[in-house]
């Protein structure tokens, strides 16, 4: 029998397990929380992280623990070849859930819906059940499979640094942390906060708040408003022309002391903005139809908006537009807007096409911040490339043929891994090429036949690359 069927046989005989063992990560609440001793990143990584460890262990792999950052579950004691990284956090469970709650995972439909099935639990467990394939069919081997685990991948990845700082990496490494075939290219990074502080001043008719968003990397599918002295009459007419031109929804209701208006959109992960329905630049550009008083926020308002106008997810207005073959155009996502009556906030991330520096990027959004009337921190990370043509990915697509039974490909993502600063890391699944699992937004879900799969082929590139 071929190792493709083995694996097949394996993976088919402990489906029934898998799903559990992702329902089980699930569960876990692992969103980023304040730091504790012993607990880097708060109890919600801890915890999943420590189930992850105890999940490995009842397998049979041995683990090390990195000061609770990661964890690390050996295949055996040979030489380093392959490291596999996956995270245990997860992004802010968001509103708009329909299936289910959040953290109450459900099989329905031949998927598993929840908070990490796709991002990054379930393909972590298929990594898992990959080495346990090999393992446990006895498929020889002279050399380990490494699958190491973090618990801040999403807000900010402290935690690989914290990991390498005491080992090397492996000569191959793969994330199943974003889509098949293989992603060999990752963009860059251009991250900007920005604000202007200004003096309360009164008017008759005045913008007292304005929030969308909560997470630097989704874009906001919901945000509101609170204002005082105007009517429904003055407010509905301009909120109707900006839904029909948005798509967003814009709901009037009566508050203490004024309106509320709240803004439905639709969330998406900041490297597809065009995805998504950004509730906070729509309220904004209602905001800015509306006759409020003049004062220093109202201008400020109007300047933020020809900076970052609704529908434009590639920075033009910015002027950092900019495409290249290898990589694809810059994205550009207003993820967390703030407005009081003294103060604006908003902070952006793009996702920069290979191309982009310091002098076609930074240094022109940071000029018409400025000249606009803010202030603003930035950082910009370089993109990350591997060469197609290496024997390791030339190896997993074949494995990925192999399984599939299509013809592999070489992708690039806007979205960042654990592998963007790794001499030799790309991308490898495990959501199915063009399968969109509404990761980072509501009803995430992970489809049960992907995931199988999914650790067949880890299966076959672990036997292959560690043979």
């Amino acid at each position: 029998m071929e190792l493709k069927d083995l694996f097949t046989n394996y993976i088919d005989e402990h489906e029934e397990e898998m799903v559990e063992d992702v329902k089980r990560l699930c569960r876990i609440n692992s969103v980023k929380g304040a730091y504790e001793v012993g607990k880097p990143f708060g109890e919600g990584p801890y915890n999943a992280l420590m189930t992850a460890m105890s999940m490995c262990e009842r397998y049979g792999f041995a683990t090390a623990n990195y000061d609770d950052y990661a964890i690390a579950a050996d295949m055996n004691e040979k030489e380093k070849a392959l490291d596999i990284l996956a995270h245990m956090d997860v992004v802010a469970p968001g509103e708009g859930w329909t299936v289910t709650e959040p953290f109450n995972p459900i099989v329905k439909d031949g998927k598993i819906y929840g908070r990490g099935t796709s991002d990054d639990k379930g393909p972590a467990v298929a990594a898992l059940y990959a080495m346990r394939a090999v393992k446990e069919l006895g498929i020889p081997v002279s050399k380990n499979c490494r699958l190491i685990l973090g618990s801040d991948e999403e807000s900010g990845m402290s935690d690989i640094p914290h990991y390498y700082a005491v080992e090397e990496e492996a000569p191959m490494t793969f994330s199943p942390d974003s889509e098949f075939p293989v992603t060999n290219v990752e963009k860059g990074q251009f991250r900007l906060s920005i604000r202007a502080d200004f003096e309360k001043e009164e008017g008759e008719a005045v913008l007292t708040e304005l929030c969308g968003g909560d997470t630097i990397n989704i874009v906001p599918g919901r945000a509101f408003a609170t204002l005082k002295g105007l009517t429904d009459e003055v407010i509905k007419p301009e909120a109707e022309a900006v839904w029909k031109e948005t798509g967003v929804k814009l709901s009037i209701s009566a508050v203490v002391g004024g309106l509320r208006i709240d803004a439905e959109g639709a969330g998406a992960h900041a490297a597809h903005p065009h995805e998504g329905k950004n509730a906070a630049l729509a309220l904004l550009h209602l905001v800015n139809r509306l006759p409020l008083s003049d004062c220093t926020q109202v201008r400020l308002l109007k300047e933020l908006e020809k900076l970052f106008p609704y529908g434009d997810c590639y920075g033009k207005a910015l002027g950092v537009a900019l495409e290249d073959e290898l990589s694809g155009p810059t994205t550009m996502s207003a993820d967390i807007l703030k407005v009081s009556e003294s103060s604006i906030e908003l902070d952006v991330d793009s996702r920069t096409a290979a191309a982009a520096t310091e002098q076609n990027t930074v240094e022109p959004a940071v000029k018409r911040i400025k000249a606009a009337g803010f202030e603003c921190r930035h950082r910009l990370r370089g993109p990350h490339v591997v060469d197609g043509n290496s024997d390791f990915v030339k190896t997993l697509l074949r494995c990925y043929e192999d399984v599939k039974g299509m013809e592999g490909r070489l992708i690039s993502t806007g979205g960042g891994t654990y592998v963007h600063d790794l001499k030799n890391g790309v991308a490898f699944g495990a959501v199915g090429d063009g399968t969109d699992t509404n990761m980072h937004g509501a009803d995430e879900f992970m489809i049960i036949k992907e995931l199988k799969e999914a650790a067949v082929i880890y299966a076959l590139s672990i036997s292959e690359l560690c043979r």
